[in-house]
């Protein structure tokens, strides 16, 4: 019988590993389930992403767009004279009050390189571009500071149910970016 041409079928499954780890966690995560989840055969799975490993990094690499893609909507970091604690701490409450379960996922994947080795090359680059990025509007030093606290008060909002504070965020953004070199 001859293959099936069927070019969407990896991104079917970087999207479907991302549906099962949204669902299930990172625990629930196997080459049979995203199979299953995709409606592929398991050997298209194994065939476009050779260990579990591999599927996790083509997943964060996806799921870190979600913060990215809300960066750049706001165009904040593109006004050399905006308010940068306003619009950053406007930013996070867009990403938290959008797609939280998305965001969620987002977190999960990316601390999972905690344990997974194989993912740590992908959190480093979301963060050192990230960083990057913020570094526009101040320093290199301060906008890992930044990107440190905004990672914090996100996680903190996620693990304990708290409400999102934007005045609260913005206040310890404007601190962290008023005591920063000029």
């Amino acid at each position: 019988m001859p293959r099936r041409y069927d070019p969407e079928r990896r991104q079917r499954i970087i999207d479907a590993a991302i549906r099962v780890v949204g669902r299930k966690g990172i625990a629930g995560l196997s080459h049979r389930s995203v199979a299953a989840e995709a409606d592929v055969p398991l050997g298209s799975t194994t065939y476009h992403f050779t260990t579990l490993d591999d599927l996790m990094v083509a997943a964060l690499r996806q799921t870190n767009e979600g913060f990215a893609k809300v960066l750049a909507d706001s165009a904040v970091l593109d006004d050399p004279g905006g308010d940068l604690a306003t619009g950053l701490a406007h930013v996070l409450r867009n990403w938290l009050g959008g797609d939280r379960p998305g965001v969620e996922l987002e977190y999960e994947l990316y601390l999972a390189a905690l344990r997974r080795p194989a993912l740590r090359p992908v959190a480093a680059e979301w963060t050192r571009e990230t960083a990057r990025r913020l570094a526009a509007r101040t320093d290199p030093v301060t906008a890992r500071a930044l990107l440190a606290l905004m990672d914090g008060i996100c996680l903190d909002v996620l693990l304990t149910g708290a409400e999102y504070d934007e005045q609260y965020t913005r206040d310890v953004l404007a601190r962290l970016i008023d005591g920063a070199p000029s």
